[in-house]
C-alpha cells in the first residue's frame, strides 16, 4: 500500500532557499517533495510502500534522514510526522471530506 507521509524537522534558525532546494534535490529521485524557504523548519513529504503505518514512518524516516544528510542540513529535532494512507484519503474523498 502507498502512503504519503510528511516530516518536518527545527533547525533552529531561518533556512535560505538554497538550502532547501539542496533537500529538495535529495528527494526528488524517491519523488519527494520539500518545503521551509525562510523558515526555521525544513520538511518533505514522500510516498512509500508500506504494510502499515509504522512501517511507512519508517522507511520514509530513512529516507529523511539521508536526504537531510546529503542536503548539509544540520540534524534537527523532528516537530512533526504524519503518514496518510492511500485507502484513507479515497475513503475521505468518497464521504466528501477534504
Amino acid at each position: 500500500m502507498r502512503w504519503s507521509v510528511g516530516i518536518e524537522a527545527e533547525a533552529g534558525r531561518v533556512l535560505s532557499r538554497e538550502e532547501v532546494v539542496e533537500l529538495a534535490d535529495a528527494v526528488a529521485g524517491s519523488g519527494g517533495m520539500a518545503s521551509g524557504i525562510g523558515s526555521s523548519r525544513y520538511g518533505v513529504t514522500l510516498v512509500v510502500q508500506a504494510g502499515d503505518r509504522d512501517e511507512a514512518v519508517e522507511k520514509a524516516t530513512g529516507e529523511f534522514s539521508r536526504a537531510v544528510a546529503q542536503a548539509g542540513l544540520p540534524p534537527a529535532p523532528v516537530v512533526r510526522v504524519e503518514a496518510v494512507g492511500e485507502h484513507e484519503a479515497v475513503d475521505g474523498y468518497e464521504r466528501g471530506q477534504r
